[in-house]
Parts: structure tokens; sequence; C-alpha cells
């Protein structure tokens, strides 16, 4: 039998539910291994490629909620830019 299928609103209210901060433990290695990557891996390669890969790591550090936060920030920030620069163009 398949599943019924969800609703956007349903599928990230129900992943939201399930998003945590790391442990110390993940973030001491996610920190590992951002910062040395192995050789040929893909981390290797994005920082190869120019990704800074301390932006990630200072994401990693903030918990869901605060990441979030800072998202919707950045998003009033753009609105009120786009709503500036409609009205000079006007």
């Amino acid at each position: 039998m398949l599943a019924a299928a969800r609703s956007p609103e349903q599928c990230y209210s129900h992943s939201m539910r399930e998003l945590r901060a790391l442990t110390p433990a993940q973030l001491a290695l996610a920190e590992q291994r951002l910062l040395n990557p192995a050789p040929g891996s893909r981390i290797a390669a994005a920082k190869d490629f120019g990704i800074d890969l301390t932006l990630l790591l200072q994401q990693l550090r903030l918990d869901p909620a605060e990441r979030a936060w800072q998202m919707l920030e950045l998003c009033q920030q753009v609105e009120q830019l786009r709503g500036r620069a409609l009205r000079k163009t006007r």
C-alpha cells in the first residue's frame, strides 16, 4: 500500500520536528573533517573549488532554530532591498 502524499507544509513540519543541534562529538568530527579534509574526498574537492568551508562550520555550530532565525532575518533584509530598488525605478 502506498503512503498518502504529504503537502509541502506537512513535510516541512515533519522534518522540523526531527531537527536538533549536533552533539559535541558530532560537531568535533565535522570540524575535523571540514578543517582537515582527506585527500581526494568530496570535502577536499569543494575546498579546492574555492568553497569556504569555515562558513559551513559556522552554520553547523548553530542549532536549527538559530539557523532558521538567521535565514528569516536575511530574507527580510532582501525584501527590504527589493522594495527600495522597486521604488527607485519608478
